[in-house]
C-alpha cells in the first residue's frame, strides 16, 4: 500500500455486472480495547460500499479485499464534512450579534446555516460521488 492512500479492510458481498458491493467495519477507536466487551460505549458499525466492478477481477462473495482510496479524496471529505460547516457555523455566530440579533436567533440561524449546507452537499451528493474513486485489491 502506497502512503497515498486509505485502505480499510472488506469482504465482498455482491458481484454484479457494474458495481461490486464490500462490506467495510467501522470500529470506534474502544472497540480494539481488551475490556470493550464489559464496556457499554464501545461499538463497531457495519459499512457497505460500491466500487465499481472491473471485469478482470474475479472477485466472488466472501473474498476478503482491501478498499482503497486516494488519501487526498480523504482529505477533501473532512473539509467538505467537517471545515466548510464549521466555518459557516462560526462566522454566523460571530457575525449575526453584530447585525443586532439576539442570542437566541442567532443560535437559531447559525443552527438553520448549517442544516442549510448540508442540505446543499446532500443535492449534490451525486456529483461529490462521482470525485471519490474507490477500488478494491485481494489481501
Amino acid at each position: 500500500m502506497a502512503r497515498d492512500e486509505i485502505s480499510h479492510k472488506g469482504r465482498v458481498v455482491e458481484v454484479g455486472p457494474s458495481v461490486t458491493t464490500v462490506s467495510i467495519v467501522s470500529e470506534s477507536a474502544c472497540a480494539a480495547c481488551h475490556a470493550s466487551s464489559l464496556c457499554s460505549i464501545s461499538g463497531m458499525k457495519e459499512k457497505m460500499i460500491e466500487v465499481p466492478t472491473v471485469p478482470s477481477e474475479n472477485f466472488r462473495s466472501g473474498d476478503e479485499v482491501d478498499v482503497m482510496l486516494a488519501a487526498s479524496m480523504g482529505m477533501k471529505a473532512v473539509v467538505i464534512s467537517y471545515v466548510l460547516p464549521l466555518a459557516v457555523l462560526l462566522a454566523l455566530v460571530l457575525t449575526l450579534p453584530l447585525a443586532g440579533l439576539g442570542e437566541v436567533a442567532t443560535g437559531v440561524c447559525a443552527i438553520a446555516g448549517a442544516a442549510l449546507y448540508y442540505f446543499v452537499v446532500w443535492l449534490f451528493r451525486d456529483s461529490l460521488s462521482k470525485d471519490y474513486a474507490f477500488y478494491i485489491k485481494r489481501r
